[in-house]
């Protein structure tokens, strides 16, 4: 060979070890990309991602397309090296310089275009569709009958072909995609997004008032009675009843009857009566993510929870499954009892019929959500026992002291910080 030849030939090598470069990082870039940021872009028009995306569609004609100009580039290489090392310095030398060819390969056209690729797959993804596009309508022949080939090898097998599409996520998957968008999403929104997801593994029961704290007007006290109780009443929807809540009347709507206050009716008992709205009830243990689209559907904002034997163990509304997804948006004042005071060693002073789920979005602990709602029955089930004032516990590494006991619950309880 001339010198000349020799100059072109080693250009030509470098060109080839750049092609087959560039099929590496084509392949892993176009495998690592992110499917559903892919969709959204092409759903906004952008070129590059709807090219990307109907590539996709037949990965089998895309990695042929890869293969084939990989390994092209690959074989076209190795000869061109050996016929150079041999007219340069003979047959001796072709051992070494394949060694020293596969190292290159190896490093500059495999390894490290593969790896930038799996860093910046969207980048490279963009840069390396058009190449791709057009050399599948150039080689589509010899792509199409290696596909027929490799297909039917793999049909033999048993295996199922059909265009790629992108698989749904699972909630527990969508959490997860959820929990790494840190430092991209708000902590609130992220809670919200969680909120959603995790509604499903919720019931009325975990969000509900407990009977005995429903807040109601017995029906049977003298009207002087009732009346001061309506004036005094803090929330939009009561329930009515006769004697207990287990004979709930109906529901009345105090903005109704401010209304008929305010246009200068005489309201008494009779008319009172006729005001209410028919009791809503729903079984317990109905999922929160259910009971949402019932509230919308049934046009209901409270619902009162009864068992298996109709008796209303609670009452939930609209509300307390909204907080479940955005968090406190209202101020309950049934619940400004239920306090959660700092002391100065660090621990804190907790009403004992505060539910768990509450005291874990107030202090971001982990007390077990799974069994008793209130941190009163948390406690007792623990022990196994009804508690003494001064007894000690340790709860999922939280030491715990009853403070107060009363009528055989748990009335104020301490409650330390995890510890070692």
């Amino acid at each position: 060979m001339s010198h000349f030849q020799i100059v072109v030939s080693v250009a030509a090598l470098f060109i080839l070890i750049f092609l087959s470069a560039f099929f590496s990082a084509a392949e892993t870039g176009l495998m690592a990309i992110n499917r559903y940021r892919l969709r959204h872009k092409a759903q906004l028009k952008k070129r590059s991602a709807i090219l990307i995306l109907k590539l996709l569609k037949r990965p089998d004609r895309v990695l042929g397309m890869i293969l084939i100009g990989n390994n092209c580039a690959n074989i076209i290489a190795a000869s061109l090296t050996t016929l150079i090392v041999v007219n340069l310095f003979g047959e001796k030398a072709v051992i070494l310089s394949t060694v020293i060819l596969t190292l290159i390969i190896l490093v500059l056209a495999e390894v490290a275009p593969k790896t930038l690729a799996a860093l910046y797959p969207d980048k490279v993804s963009r840069i390396i569709a058009w190449p791709i596009s057009l050399l599948l309508k150039m080689f589509y022949p010899i792509v199409w009958s290696l596909n027929m080939l490799s297909n039917g090898l793999l049909r033999l097998f048993g295996v199922k072909l059909t265009s790629q599409v992108t698989e749904p996520l699972t909630r527990d998957e969508l959490r997860s995609v959820v929990y790494e968008t840190s430092g991209r999403v708000s902590g609130q929104y992220q809670h919200m997004l969680i909120g959603i997801l995790d509604l499903n593994k919720m019931t009325v029961d975990d969000v509900m008032v407990p009977s005995h704290e429903i807040v109601g007007i017995d029906l049977d006290l003298e009207w002087n009675e009732v009346l001061q109780q309506l004036a005094k009443s803090d929330h939009d929807w009561l329930p009515l009843y006769r004697e207990d809540i287990n004979q709930v009347t109906g529901i009345l709507h105090l903005r109704e009857l401010m209304h008929e206050t305010l246009i200068g009716s005489d309201i008494d008992k009779a008319k009172l009566l006729m005001m209410l709205h028919e009791p809503y009830f729903i079984p317990s243990g109905t999922p929160l993510n259910i009971q949402l689209i019932n509230f919308q559907s049934q046009r209901k904002r409270l619902a009162l929870i009864v068992d298996e034997y109709g008796e209303v163990t609670g009452l939930v509304t609209l509300e307390d499954i909204l907080e479940e997804i955005v968090g406190d948006f209202t101020t309950n004042v049934a619940e400004a009892g239920k306090v959660i005071e700092f002391q100065t060693d660090g621990s804190y002073l907790v009403d004992g019929s505060i539910t768990v789920r509450e005291l874990n979005r107030a202090t971001k602990w982990k007390l077990p959500v799974k069994g008793p709602r209130t941190l009163n029955g948390l406690i007792v089930e623990h022990l196994q026992t009804i508690p003494r004032s001064g007894v000690c516990v340790r709860i999922e590494g939280h030491p715990m002291e009853i403070v107060e006991v009363e009528e055989n619950t748990v009335k104020v309880a301490r409650i330390f910080p995890m510890s070692e």
